[in-house]
This record gives structure tokens, C-alpha cells and sequence, in this order.
């Protein structure tokens, strides 16, 4: 099952990283440790381990997760402890609740696990036009119907554990009333900005200030060239694989039959009904005048079918329909009651039926449009199917492939042409390949564990193929460096130019912060003789044009202690200057605090939901280990030290 997760195609992938892939890990734990005893243990949750080869499946679909969620992110981003920390504690959270839900016999009916398939739209491209599961299109990935059942039964399970909790969420009307006051605090203040390009025009660096600006070791980051290399690669995937299968007519032609229903448009019918009701404890009198009535107006419309809207009008009991002249514009079949769906379905467009009783009366149905009902023909679904059915046939060449391409690449590590020939694939090229792309995209060669061995010493020195690295779902890649150039400072005389305008920024802004620090010594101690622009008043909910900085110096200045001036620093900007004059009362409408009291309560339902699970990761003894150690003593180390260096 894993494997499957690691090989699955990107429709599917897309699905289970943002819905059920923490499902996906705990449901095959049992399944998958039996091949994984001899595996690096990573944590331990009670008597549960979490192996080495799960935190990595685990790490990379988060990375690719967060790929697709931010394309434009740096790589660097994902190779780093806090992030492989925040996969470990996903994994471990899984495992967390999962027992728990086994303690307390959780589980989810049959009725909810449907409901969520139905309504939710991450699973739209699994849907068939009427709305049930395409079973094809699973099976083409590797995954039956009852799987997928189990994922999502296991998905309701899990998140029942916490969510008793964090629905209970509340809040006092005084807590709520103090938040909300400190929310929407107001204060009076006058500011004023000093832009540095104010004070560039005067600068004019000479060729000794530009040299040591060139030297100064804190501009030495910018000024190197970075680390690169010309690069050779090879890419085993599913892709690869397909143009090298082929699918006869006679399988596309079978295949097409067998899901028939998937080329198929949900046949939908337009009605217009008369009903004459009756109550639910009508005597049989009552039931048998109202059968004379519906009899008495099908022989009208019968006899003048044009005069079907307006008899419905003046007629039907169906309030809804009745002012539209009984119309009930499109739906599917099962859409109605039985009785009136069977009776809709038989009729011929124009066609009146006769009385048909149903819980709700007697209608009297006319047919007047039907649509849809048309399957696509062979040709033109002919290149989906083979698509597909090529797809399956790479699967399952896939596991075979990899191993052969993994082996390749590893006994002729001199050269990646052998494994190439042997597996019909391209030797492709890439020059300048980064060693930390950032925003750059090298394709599969951003893949930072591709990137750490292409650029190992020993790799690099020799011309070495890496070893076979996943850098996606059935997606293996080797490489080797061509040509390697490290990193080194780039010349002064080809630099000099932005070396100049990066010295002017930074002394201009200098400057700025210089002059706004001027004017605060001053008109701190003559405050008559200060300059300052009218006050305005500043809060959360009225933002004008000022920089959010600003905004929130403004906030943090304890009402104690205004009038109370300060410089801010807005970057690139420049600086601020402020003078908060005064703290007022805000002004908190009673929808307001109804509002807000909801929004406080959900807040304190989380906080005790994380503090709930908390609690549970110490019930079930959750023990960090060998890497899985590392990461997180690292990390609160780092935490540590970041709170030491901060000031107090």
C-alpha cells in the first residue's frame, strides 16, 4: 500500500496529501511493518514503532504537498530540520490518535463515509457524471474500492478523537470582553516617514568606500557566484515506461464496453406535474375523492394538453411548481419519490401519465424535454483508454525497471549511457545547475536530496552517477556532474555597479534612521517645536494608508506611559517617526461581541483539543529515537536558544 502511495499519479497524489494521507499512514501500519522490523526506528508511540522508511514517505509527500501549494518557495525551505520536524510530528500524530480512537472504539458508519465521497470536492475528479465511485480510474492506480472506503472511514475516525473536544470551546463574557477591548484598542497618534530615496541624491561613494564595501565580510553572501555544475541525467518514470508498451485494438474496444457507463451523459428528464394532495391521515373517503378530482383534471389536459401550465396553476397543491405552471425543471433519475421517478422515466417527451399516487398525492405528470442519455463514441474516447491502459502496463513494469535502473546506475557508476541503452531512456543535459536553486526551477533537479549527492565531493570529484533518488511519485532519477565550478567571489569590476547602488541603499537608509533619531531627541524634550503631520486615530479595524509596522509600534505602547514617542524601522522603506498621544476607549457594538465571543470560543476549543492531545501523547508514551531524536532535541534546542537570545 505504500508503495502505492510513493507510485500513485498526480490526480491521485493531489488527493491523498490534501485530504487522507495522515489516514493513508496510520491505516497501513500494521501492513507495512512487517516489512520494516529490520528498519531505523524514528519514535515509538506506546508499542507502536515508526520506522525510518514511513517518516520518509511521509517527509516527501509533505514536501511535494507544499511544492504544489507554494511553487515559487524556496527548496531550501523543505531540507530543513524544523521542516522534517513538522513531517515526524504529523506521522507521530497519526499514530497518537489512532490509538486513542482504538481505546475509545470510535469508528465511522457506512452513511458519513459516503457523504463525505459525495460532498466533497476534493474527490470530484473520482466521481462518474452520477455521482458514484469510478472504480477504473482507481484500479488504474493500484487501489480497489474498499480501500479507498477504508481511507476515508479511517480519515471520520481520526478526527473524532479531538473534535468532541475543540467544539466545546468557551469563553466568559468578561474574558471576551477584555480580548475584544485589546483587539480593537484605538490610539491617537501623529507620524511621519523618512524615505531613504530623500537621501540618496547626495551620496556619491568613492572607489575606496565602494573597496571596502567590496571586503566587508557581511556583503560577502551576495557577492559570491554560487556553487553550479554542468550536469548529466537520466529519468526513470511512468512517462518513460508507456512509450515503450503498446495495447491492442481488441483490449481498447473491450475496455471501452466494460466502462461504458463512464462515456455515458446521466440521462436527465424535464417535468411539469399536477398534484392534488392529502393529508397524511386522510380517511379512505377523503383519498378516493381526491383520486376523482386528479381523474377528473387528467381527462382535461388530456383533452387540451396546451392548457396543462395553466390548470396546474389554478390546480396543483404543490405550491413550489404551481406558480411556474407546475414545472420541475431537470433532474436525474432517483431524484423523485419511486412512484413518480419510474413513471417520468417511461413516459415519451410531450406524453401525459396517467394518476400516480405517491406519499405526497396524486400527480399527473407531462414529460416535456429530455437531455443527456448520449454516450461518446469508441473514436473519441480511443486515446483516453489507451492512455490509461498504458499507464497500467508502466506500473507494472515500473517495480522491475526500478530496481534494474537503481542497479545500473550503482555498478556502472562511470557513466550513465549503459543504464540508458539498457532501459531505452535519455541521457538528458543541464549546464549551470545550482547547488541551491531557490526560485530557480532545474525541474527534477531541484530535488534537494538529488542535489546533496550530485554535489558529494566524492560524486562530484570523480564524475560518479548519485545513486537512484524518488524525486516523485514513480519518478527515479540518477545524475552526474560534467563540469563543477564552487562557489568564489565575483570580481570587483564586475560587481561595481551594483555594488555601488547596494551601498547607496544602505547608506541612505542610515541616514533616514539617523535623522529620524535626530528629530526624536529633539522633540522629545520641546514637543511645542515639533513638526509632526495632525494626528489620526489608529486600529485593527481602521487601516488607512500606514505601513502595518507602524500600526502595530502604535498598539504595543502601554497606555501608561503616553504621550510616548518612537522610531520604526520599515525596511527598505526607511523609518518612522511617532508620537502616540493617546490610548481611546473603542467602541464595541453588542453584534460585535456576540461575533467575536463565538470566534474566542472556537480559539479556546483548539487550544484545549491541542492540549487534549498533549495529554495523549504522554498516555501513550511517545518516545523520540535515533533521528527522529535528533530532529527534535535540535529543534528545541534551537527554540532554547532563541529564547535566550531575545530580549527581555
Amino acid at each position: 500500500m505504500f508503495d502505492f502511495v510513493r507510485n500513485n499519479t498526480r490526480i491521485l497524489q493531489l488527493l491523498l496529501l490534501v485530504l487522507i494521507l495522515p489516514s493513508f499512514v496510520v491505516f497501513g501500519i500494521q501492513g507495512y511493518s512487517q516489512f520494516t522490523d529490520q528498519a531505523d526506528t524514528v519514535a515509538k508511540v506506546g508499542s507502536q514503532k515508526v520506522p525510518q522508511a514511513e517518516w520518509d514517505n511521509a517527509h516527501r509527500n509533505l514536501v511535494e504537498r507544499e511544492r504544489q501549494r507554494r511553487p515559487d518557495a524556496d527548496v531550501r525551505l523543505f531540507d530543513t530540520p524544523e521542516f522534517k520536524r513538522q513531517s515526524l510530528e504529523s506521522l507521530v500524530r497519526q499514530y497518537v490518535l489512532a490509538a486513542a480512537a482504538q481505546d475509545q472504539h470510535l469508528t465511522a458508519a457506512d452513511a458519513r463515509v459516503q457523504r463525505l465521497f459525495a460532498s466533497d470536492p476534493q474527490f470530484a475528479q473520482l466521481r462518474n457524471p452520477d455521482g458514484t465511485l469510478n472504480k477504473a480510474l482507481l484500479e488504474a492506480r493500484g487501489m480497489t474500492a474498499n480501500q479507498f472506503a477504508a481511507l476515508l472511514r479511517q480519515e471520520l475516525t481520526l478526527s473524532q478523537v479531538l473534535s468532541g473536544v475543540q467544539m466545546t470551546g468557551q469563553t466568559s463574557k468578561v474574558s471576551n470582553r477584555n480580548a475584544v477591548d485589546a483587539l480593537f484598542q484605538v490610539r491617537e497618534v501623529q507620524w511621519m516617514k523618512f524615505e531613504p530615496k530623500a537621501y540618496a541624491a547626495g551620496l556619491n561613494p568613492t572607489a575606496e568606500q565602494l573597496q571596502a564595501f567590496y571586503k566587508d565580510p557581511a556583503n560577502s553572501s551576495w557577492l559570491m557566484s554560487p556553487e553550479k555544475a554542468d550536469v548529466q541525467y537520466v529519468v526513470l518514470d511512468l512517462d518513460s515506461l508507456k512509450s515503450q508498451v503498446s495495447v491492442s485494438e481488441e483490449e481498447l474496444r473491450k475496455s471501452y464496453k466494460e466502462n461504458a457507463n463512464r462515456f455515458t451523459t446521466p440521462e436527465e428528464r424535464r417535468a411539469s406535474h399536477i398534484l392534488i394532495g392529502f393529508d397524511a391521515q386522510a380517511t379512505a373517503d377523503q383519498k378516493k375523492a381526491a383520486r376523482a378530482k386528479a381523474e377528473a383534471i387528467l381527462a382535461q389536459v388530456r383533452k387540451n394538453p396546451a392548457s396543462f401550465a395553466e390548470v396546474a396553476k389554478a390546480q396543483s397543491t404543490d405550491e413550489g411548481s404551481a406558480v411556474n405552471g407546475g414545472d420541475l425543471d431537470y433532474f436525474g433519475r432517483g431524484a423523485m419519490v419511486k412512484p413518480f421517478d419510474e413513471a417520468v422515466f417511461k413516459l415519451k417527451n410531450g406524453e401525459i401519465s396517467d394518476v400516480v399516487e405517491s406519499e405526497f398525492g396524486f400527480h399527473i405528470i407531462k414529460l416535456t424535454d429530455v437531455r443527456g442519455g448520449q454516450s461518446q463514441p469508441f473514436e473519441a474516447v480511443r486515446a483516453q483508454l489507451e492512455d490509461e491502459a498504458r499507464k497500467q502496463l508502466a506500473q507494472r513494469l515500473y517495480a522491475e525497471a526500478a530496481e534494474k535502473f537503481s542497479n545500473g546506475v550503482y555498478e556502472q557508476s562511470d557513466s550513465l549511457k549503459p543504464v540508458a541503452d539498457e532501459l531505452k531512456l535519455t541521457v538528458q543535459s543541464m549546464s549551470d545547475v545550482l547547488r541551491v536553486p531557490g526560485t530557480r526551477d532545474q525541474g527534477v533537479l531541484s530535488n534537494p536530496r538529488l542535489l546533496q549527492a550530485l554535489f558529494d565531493p566524492v560524486n562530484r570529484g570523480k564524475g560518479r552517477n548519485t545513486e537512484a533518488v524518488e524525486v516523485g511519485p514513480s519518478k527515479l532519477v540518477s545524475a552526474r556532474v560534467v563540469k563543477y565550478s564552487p562557489a568564489a567571489m565575483q570580481p570587483f569590476d564586475q560587481v561595481q555597479p551594483l555594488l555601488r547602488e547596494r551601498w547607496i541603499a544602505a547608506e541612505s537608509r542610515k541616514a533616514a534612521r539617523d535623522d529620524a533619531n535626530r528629530k526624536l531627541a529633539a522633540w522629545s524634550k520641546a514637543p511645542d517645536q515639533a513638526q509632526m503631520p495632525a494626528p489620526v486615530q489608529m486600529s485593527r479595524r481602521t487601516v488607512f494608508n500606514q505601513p502595518p509596522a507602524v500600526l502595530d509600534a502604535a498598539l504595543r505602547v502601554p497606555a501608561s506611559q503616553l504621550p510616548a514617542w518612537k522610531v520604526v524601522d520599515l525596511g527598505a522603506d526607511g523609518m518612522a517617526l511617532l508620537k502616540v498621544t493617546k490610548a481611546i476607549q473603542p467602541e464595541v457594538s453588542p453584534q460585535e461581541l456576540q461575533e467575536t465571543e463565538a470566534q474566542f470560543g472556537s480559539y479556546w476549543g483548539r487550544a484545549e483539543a491541542d492540549a487534549y492531545y498533549q495529554a495523549l501523547k504522554r498516555k501513550y508514551k511517545v518516545e523520540y529515537m535515533h533521528e527522529g531524536k535528533k530532529v527534535m532535541d535540535g529543534n528545541n534546542k534551537a527554540a532554547t536558544q532563541q529564547k535566550t537570545d531575545s530580549p527581555s
